[in-house]
């Protein structure tokens, strides 16, 4: 069967429409069904649950209004903006707006019964939102979790063409290609004219010149033209191309020179017809304050004593296996270069230290300078194994934070011998306290390059808020069950 190029174009301009609404539909297909199942477990609660008064007409009651109050809440959403294409599938804002839409829609709810004198249940009500909020930020985030892995097998994932000099080409298509849970698949790029060439060093196809980018859209079925630094010369050139490309269904975007800046640093201020963004600068000195060093202190002792039973069978198991100390000291590098004793449960058999060149030479990798960790290390005990992949031999680094000398969340203590391999940038690193767990350890932990765990390290530093160290902790418990990257 032969497919002609007008049918071709259609079916392709249909997928790219397919991709980018099935969020947004499996989105309010999650929500009404969250929403119904609440309302129903709201209803059961407020007749069977002994600590409210008298049942009354409970279920004639979620009869007559069960299902505007479903139908109602979803539209409140909606008409917030959790439905927006734009603001799903990455960020807080899906979950601020569904938080929002709720508390409106339950003041709304309160405000009418009252004018109308609609006599509602309050138990009813109060079950219903208390049950509501968080059961629907869990599906948004059960959801957000499938379409991720969706993306990585190749299915909702949107062609890209990359418009820009080839550095620029490069770098944006290294971070989509690294980040495939976006679901951004640079198919090709166009370059300015001066630039002739095959590919780009970094290996992306150039599929032609950026004066022929509307007609490159066509031939290349692409759903989004992304422009990168050095794609335009001018606005004038910018508003030429976005008015060409409005006879075409894809999408443009626009790429700024900021890379591994969090959005609630940058804001963009209009000034007469220029979109200028303002940067703000680097919080290192925010993540030094005593909000974190009080938010440190409390979650430590917190954390010990609920984890204290843990602690006391993990000691158990260590000085069973083989006699030897439970504590292992290595000295680390802590804020402005200081040296610290940091504790862990030891993993290894005694007197590993002297055994770490024959173990490095054996599992030597080129593309990790600095950080060494071995998969298959024979020095690890049999209980060390377990302490390992559960990242127990980490856990008496509370009394590190107790004692001011690391934090709950931040870059990963390195040893000095590192840091004496550390170039200017990496120094960074050193702005702030380490942490017991941060960003390396919920992206990958020991599966990590060493260029990865430096870019994540100074994205931290540089972007810290106690919501990104409360997202880090909820996130490490899921590393450390699912146990990737540990050894």
């Amino acid at each position: 069967m032969i497919i002609n190029e007008a049918t071709a174009d259609t079916v392709a301009t249909r997928t790219a429409r397919w991709n980018r609404i099935a969020p947004t539909m499996a989105a309010v297909a999650t929500d009404l069904v969250v929403v119904s199942l609440v309302t129903v477990l709201a209803t059961v609660g407020r007749m069977g649950l002994p600590f409210f008064r008298e049942v009354g007409d409970v279920d004639n009651l979620v009869a007559i209004v069960g299902v505007p109050i479903v139908i109602g809440w979803i539209v409140f959403i909606a008409l917030h903006g959790a439905y927006s294409p734009h603001v799903m599938g990455a960020g807080t804002t899906e979950y601020k707006l569904v938080v929002r839409a709720t508390m409106v829609a339950a003041g709304a709810t309160g405000v009418v019964c009252y004018l109308a004198k609609f006599q509602f249940s309050r138990g009813f009500f109060f079950l219903l939102i208390i049950l509501g909020m968080p059961a629907l930020l869990l599906g948004r985030f059960v959801l957000r979790r499938a379409v991720y892995v969706l993306r990585r097998r190749g299915y909702l994932v949107h062609r890209v063409v990359v418009a820009g000099s080839p550095a620029q080409v490069d770098e944006v298509a290294r971070v989509l290609a690294r980040e495939s849970w976006l679901g951004y698949h640079v198919i090709g790029a166009v370059l300015p004219a001066a630039e002739a060439v095959d590919c780009t060093p970094g290996g992306v196809p150039v599929l032609g010149s950026t004066a022929r980018t509307t007609a490159i859209v066509a031939d290349s079925d692409c759903d989004i033209v992304l422009f990168a630094g050095g794609a335009v010369t001018s606005a004038q050139q910018m508003r030429r191309a976005a008015w060409e490309l409005a006879e075409t269904p894809v999408q443009i975007m626009l790429v700024p020179s900021l890379t591994d800046v969090a959005g609630d640093r940058v804001r963009v201020r209009p000034a007469a017809g220029l979109q200028l963004m303002e940067l703000e600068g680097p919080r290192a000195q925010n993540a030094t304050r005593i909000s974190k060093r009080a938010f440190d202190l409390v979650g430590a002792a917190v954390l010990l004593v609920l984890a204290s039973p843990l602690l006391i069978a993990t000691a158990i198991a260590i000085k069973v296996h083989d006699g030897g100390p439970v504590l292992f000291r290595q000295q680390r590098v802590g804020r402005n270069g200081d040296l610290f004793d940091c504790y862990k449960f030891r993993s290894m058999v005694i007197g590993a230290d002297s055994m770490l060149d024959t173990v490095a030479a054996a599992n030597k990798h080129e593309d990790d300078h600095v950080l060494f960790k071995a998969e298959h290390d024979p020095r690890v005990t049999r209980p060390g194994r377990v302490i390992r992949r559960f990242s127990l031999d980490e856990m008496p680094q509370f009394l590190n934070v107790l004692r001011g000398e690391m934090s709950l969340v931040g870059p990963r203590p390195p040893l000095p011998g590192e840091v004496e391999r550390y170039s200017d940038d990496v120094r960074r690193r050193l702005a702030v306290r380490p942490g017991m767990t941060g960003l390396w350890q919920v992206s990958g932990r020991s599966d990590l390059s060493w260029e990865d765990s430096v870019r994540l390290d100074l994205y931290y530093v540089d972007n810290w808020s106690i919501v990104q160290d409360l997202a880090i902790l909820a996130r490490t418990m899921l590393a450390v069950v699912s146990s990737r990257g540990a050894y």
